[in-house]
């Protein structure tokens, strides 16, 4: 089932003195914040429309000034909220190219209709994304995003076909 909502990061902390907060991007993309004019915001299981009024950069983490969040008291009381945007409002992916979201939990079948197990993971190694498969018994297996072993991801059936190389498992 596709996800309405994608996280894009959590509040970590305040920033300086004027309501600005820290953000852990969940995002490849961070420059994506400078893009949006408002996010929703998860508290105590609600979703909350805010408004950005400015957006900074400080490492690998995302500044924010929220309006209405005009001190640290107020930055305060939302550490650890997730920020959240509707999937229509979502950058449109290139070709082939998959949400993470979408992937975790689908199941993994070999081309020759043997299923492996679920999606339970997806990380970058530097040279390509790696799958991390986990089957009933919790065993993983770790297969390359790369043409080769990914022969297909079919979000209407809700299934991925994978090519063995040998070596591999």
């Amino acid at each position: 089932m596709k996800q309405e909502y994608f996280e894009l990061g959590q509040i970590v902390n305040h920033f300086g003195i004027k309501g600005m907060v820290k953000v852990n991007p969940f995002t490849e993309d961070i420059s994506q914040f400078e893009t949006l004019d408002s996010l929703l915001l998860e508290k105590d299981k609600k979703l909350i429309e805010i408004q950005i009024e400015e957006v900074k950069y400080s490492k690998n983490q995302v500044l924010l000034k929220i309006k209405g969040i005009d001190s640290i008291e107020e930055a305060e009381k939302y550490r650890g909220c997730y920020l959240k945007i509707k999937r229509s409002d979502a950058k449109k992916l290139p070709e082939n190219t998959y949400f993470i979201a979408d992937l975790i939990g689908m199941p993994v079948y070999t081309d020759e209709g043997i299923l492996l197990g679920k999606v339970d993971d997806i990380y970058n190694s530097g040279a390509s994304d790696i799958y991390v498969v986990k089957d009933e018994l919790g065993k993983q297996i770790l297969l390359p995003a790369i043409p080769e072993v990914i022969q297909q991801v079919d979000l209407e059936a809700e299934k991925i076909i994978v090519h063995i190389l040998k070596g591999l498992i």
